[in-house]
């Protein structure tokens, strides 16, 4: 008999070991789903890499479009299907979903089975033996801690006095809390706890995708910041290679001194430099974005520069709602705000079961076994003894140091949470109020670099015709192509800021969702 429960064992122990990721997976997945709300968002690109992706996934190969060309869409995919810091996160939302089924396994039936097996001798006797036990432990919502066993036992006498044969015991232990430890939110704590804590890094997850996918776009926005500075820096090196050649014949006739040549020549040489250094920050823009979509950084493509076309049609006026409604919206809906009030709670709970550990300990202890045995001379099993027992363990509060350490400790932490869920308030309030602020001015901004775009342009042409005909200093046009140069780079600079900060407005109300492109829209809730 035991020998068979060994093998059986072993066995067991041997099927189930191939099925344990996948049985992993399916509780994990299980969890999270269950504590999935829609708050929350699309339950999309949540799944660690080597599961297989939700439904609403869309598949996005690691590899740059045929076309060469990246977009901003095909960006946004990339980054939430391939990007390393992303796949850091969804691994840490697995994670703590295991955390909690480990706490949910504490309240289950916790089965076992052991056994050895074995040869031994003295001056006197020569066994073999084998012994093995199964049976299951379990911890209920009232502290009820439950243990039952099957235990077997086999010798065999090679040589010797002693008595080959055959023993069984059955033995049942319950543990029943009375006073410390019996409230079921005192034993539940842990697994509370757990739940808490799973459900906090779902909000903490789709905080982090909302802030990443900004970044994503921002970044974007920055490389053709950087592609249209280039462009400008090359115009600008045309423009007066262009007025160099017009002033050098202008020179060779005598209708200007030739020291103003010397300055054109001067300047065309500083636009240069210039223009080199802009092209060397895109490509150094570009290379590290390569790293942010987790494509090689030696993989040649641009991104689509019609972007930023696109968002100068996006420039609205004053928004339909003020900044306090904005601020409203924000305290209501941020999934860290949230997860910062809970806390206060959390360490409420904290708090409750360190005083229940101040109390006097008494439970009750019950237990029932019998043992029966086969000697070698015997056809069947035979009962030597059945034994019973109920008593009471009482543990009085006369050294709980520790507990009232625990105790105050636990006060200090809720006052300490209470002060972290005021700071999260007002920080969140403060970054509303900041980034209402930078969209308006952004906006503002940019209408007045347009407007000075403009000027700058009539007054490089204005200056371009009178230097022909003579009728202006060279340092005039110069001045005016200089100009010119600075107000298409601040409109550029005002155009993007403004996209990325009304981005930052939507993320830090709470507003903006995850599509499952990995694209942004505005919640209508």
């Amino acid at each position: 008999m035991v020998l068979c429960v060994l093998a059986g064992l072993s066995v067991f122990c041997g099927c189930t070991k191939p099925n344990s990721k996948e049985d992993a997976d399916e509780r994990v997945y299980r969890i999270i789903d269950r504590k999935w709300q829609d708050g929350f968002g699309e339950k999309v690109n949540y799944r660690i890499s080597d599961v297989a992706g939700s439904p609403n996934d869309i598949e996005v190969a690691r590899a740059v479009p045929d076309s060469g060309v990246v977009s901003l869409p095909e960006a946004a995919a990339l980054a939430t299907a391939h990007n390393r810091e992303y796949q850091s996160q969804k691994e840490a939302l697995y994670i703590k979903a295991l955390d909690l089924r480990l706490a949910q396994h504490e309240f289950e039936s916790q089965f076992f089975g052991l056994g050895n097996a074995g040869y031994e001798s003295d001056w006197n006797d020569e066994v073999v033996g084998a012994e093995g036990s199964v049976g299951f432990n379990r911890l209920l919502a009232s502290g009820m801690r439950i243990s039952t066993s099957v235990g077997s036992a086999w010798v065999d006498v090679l040589t010797g006095n002693l008595r080959s044969g055959l023993a069984t015991v059955l033995s049942v232990a319950v543990t029943q809390p009375l006073l410390r430890g019996s409230d079921e939110r005192v034993v539940r704590e842990n697994l509370t706890q757990a739940e808490r804590d799973a459900l906090y890094e779902i909000r903490s997850f789709n905080r982090f995708r909302k802030t990443f996918v900004v970044s994503v776009i921002s970044q974007y926005y920055g490389v053709l910041q950087s592609f249209d500075l280039a462009g400008n820096a090359a115009a600008n090196y045309g423009a007066l290679v262009k007025l160099y050649d017009k002033a050098e014949k202008l020179a060779d006739a005598g209708r200007i001194e030739v020291f103003e040549l010397g300055r054109i020549r001067q300047e065309k040489l500083q636009a240069l430099d210039i223009y080199i250094e802009a092209q060397k920050e895109y490509e150094q823009s570009l290379d590290e974005f390569k790293i942010t979509l987790s494509l090689p950084v030696d993989g040649e493509f641009q991104l689509e520069d019609r972007e930023l076309e696109g968002l100068k049609g996006a420039i609205k006026g004053a928004p339909e709602f003020s900044e306090a409604e904005a601020v409203e919206t924000a305290l209501a809906g941020r999934l860290d705000i949230a997860n910062s009030a809970d806390a206060v709670g959390d360490a409420e709970r904290k708090v409750m079961v360190a005083a229940d550990g101040l109390g006097a300990e008494l439970n009750l202890v019950g237990g029932a076994s019998v043992i029966s045995e086969r000697s070698g001379d015997r056809a069947t099993m035979q009962t030597l003894r059945e034994e019973y027992g109920l008593g009471l363990e009482l543990d009085l509060p006369f050294d709980r140091v520790a507990e009232q350490d625990a105790y105050r400790k636990a006060l200090i932490t809720l006052n300490q949470r209470e002060r972290e869920y005021e700071l999260a308030v007002d920080t969140a309030t403060l970054e509303v109020r900041q980034a209402y602020r930078d969209m308006m001015e952004s906006a503002e901004r940019y209408k007045i670099q347009l407007e000075n775009l403009d000027l700058a342009r009539e007054r490089y042409k204005d200056s371009f015709l009178l230097v022909q005909y003579g009728r202006a200093s060279t340092r005039r046009v110069l001045n005016a192509q200089d100009n010119l140069f600075d107000a298409q780079n601040g409109a550029t600079e005002a155009l993007v800021d403004h996209a990325i900060a009304t981005l930052n407005f939507y993320r830090d109300t709470g507003v903006l969702q995850v599509r499952p492109d990995g694209m942004w829209a505005v919640s209508s809730n």
